[in-house]
């Protein structure tokens, strides 16, 4: 008797709930629009500055913006050979990329392939080895090339970038030129690749918004998934299982180029170890190859090199810097350019909304609607975008679908508009027209459109 009050209690509790809620909304004249629209400037940021990739969710409590201003602080911090005055901030290298985390995601930013002086600031040289459908790190430089290095020991090697240009003709008659790289190497220390390392490169991906993406439920990517392409759309994405290194857990990857690390917690501490030659209790191991003799007998910064403290600091800052809110969305060409993104098939991909599940550290990313464009699937990419590297199980030529968030603010972020995964393209455009493999289609329809339509879908991609 009494079980079956307290179910009655809280049914009449939840109607006289939802009633307020729906005569709030009455009385207020709040359409579904405008609640939308105010909850997602509890999480999103309105910037058009350089300093747009860079702020805290608004909703940020005070607690944890010192936290939030710590990792800042620390992402920022150029870190030091060991031994050093600053016992916290040593133990970089032997031999690494870049000595902070914003040397390559500069302003929270899209990195890009070097300049005329041919210096690598916010790109790396990825290394595979595929043998017996299993893949291994190059023998003599490991999974990734580390072009700098501490003195007293030799750095791994060089890396030069040219290009060739490709002529793709637009159905209007107009010509494109795409610029396809060729990597070369040189004064590489310990002799040659493997004759079966493959090498590509990857430039640094913005880290905003990355807590939200955190928090979509697996069940959400797995309703887009389509690996044996059941409905023939020609699309047959699929999710990237991967083994978590702190849980030691397969998960879904949401993470990198091809969804590699399913965890900002794998995603931080992976990139301590291989880009700046930072230990950590996830990854204790520093990075020599057993050729490199020298690297091995240096002094470590010790054990770990970057403190579980640390991690956590910069696991909070990068759980919740905000995405920046899209621009200029009610103006009628963006409205089109919308629907345009949408008829010709864009959207099958770069899927534009989800509502986050329950993060289990920061319920301000709960329950939240966000529009990151994209699926998190991997998807065959083509002969076109088939680096040659492989990665746990995705294959060379499969890519995530990157999300498209914040990509009309990276000229006024990262003073450039180089895109994919290299940095090939620069332009928006180029990088639609690098589109094959499940991408064709879209591509495809892209090119069949006018100069003015085409406009309208770069105006829309623009205002994101």
């Amino acid at each position: 008797m009494e079980r079956n009050y307290r179910r009655i209690n809280i049914f009449f509790t939840s109607l006289v709930i939802l009633f307020s809620v729906l005569l709030f909304l009455s009385i207020n004249k709040i359409s579904s629009k405008e609640l939308y629209e105010n909850m997602d400037k509890e999480i999103s940021v309105n910037r058009e500055t350089r300093e747009s990739f860079a702020a805290p969710i608004p909703s940020l409590s005070l607690s944890k913006m010192r936290l939030f201003t710590g990792g800042r602080h620390l992402f920022r911090r150029s870190w030091t050979p060991a031994p050093s005055s600053v016992e916290s901030l040593d133990g970089l290298g032997p031999v690494f990329n870049r000595v902070s985390c914003s040397g390559c995601h500069v302003k929270d930013g899209r990195g890009r392939p070097p300049k005329a002086d041919g210096k690598f600031r916010s790109m790396v040289i990825k290394l595979s080895l595929l043998n017996n459908n299993k893949i291994y790190p190059d023998p003599n430089y490991g999974y990734q090339l580390n072009d700098k290095s501490i003195l007293g020991v030799p750095f791994e090697g060089k890396a030069k970038i040219e290009y060739s240009l490709i002529d793709i003709k637009l159905a209007d008659g107009t010509i494109k030129k795409l610029s396809e790289p060729y990597i070369t190497f040189n004064s590489l220390s310990f002799g040659k690749f493997h004759d079966d390392t493959e090498f590509s490169g990857r430039v640094a991906p913005v880290v905003f918004g990355l807590g939200l993406l955190e928090a979509i439920s697996d069940e959400d990517i797995l309703k887009k998934a389509d690996p044996d392409d059941i409905d023939n759309d020609g699309i047959s994405g699929r999710v990237h299982y991967i083994l978590d290194a702190p849980s030691k857990e397969n998960m879904i990857g949401k993470f990198g180029w091809k969804a590699t690390r399913a965890t900002l917690l794998h995603h931080i501490t992976g990139a301590a170890s291989q880009d700046m030659g930072l230990t950590s209790n996830i990854f204790p191991k520093t990075n020599c190859t057993k050729i490199q003799k020298s690297c091995l007998e240096q002094i470590n910064g010790g054990q770990p090199e970057i403190s579980d403290a640390q991690i956590e600091r910069l696991l909070v800052y990068m759980q919740t810097l905000a995405p920046p809110r899209q621009r200029n969305k009610d103006e009628n060409n963006i409205l089109e350019g919308r629907g345009l993104f949408k008829k010709i098939g864009c959207e099958n991909c770069h899927t534009s909304s989800y509502k986050t599940g329950v993060h289990p550290q920061h319920p301000e990313l709960s329950h939240r609607i966000i529009k990151p464009y994209s699926d998190f699937l991997l998807h065959d990419m083509g002969e076109g975008l088939d680096d040659g590297v492989n990665e746990d199980s995705a294959k060379s030529y499969e890519w995530k679908t990157p999300p498209l968030w914040g990509i009309g603010l990276v000229k006024t972020v990262n003073k450039h508009t180089r895109f994919l995964h290299d940095g090939r393209a620069k332009s928006i455009e180029e990088a639609i027209l690098w589109h094959g493999g499940e991408g064709k289609k879209a591509k495809d329809n892209y090119i069949s459109l006018n100069q003015k339509n085409r406009k309208k879908i770069l105006d829309f991609l623009n205002s994101l």
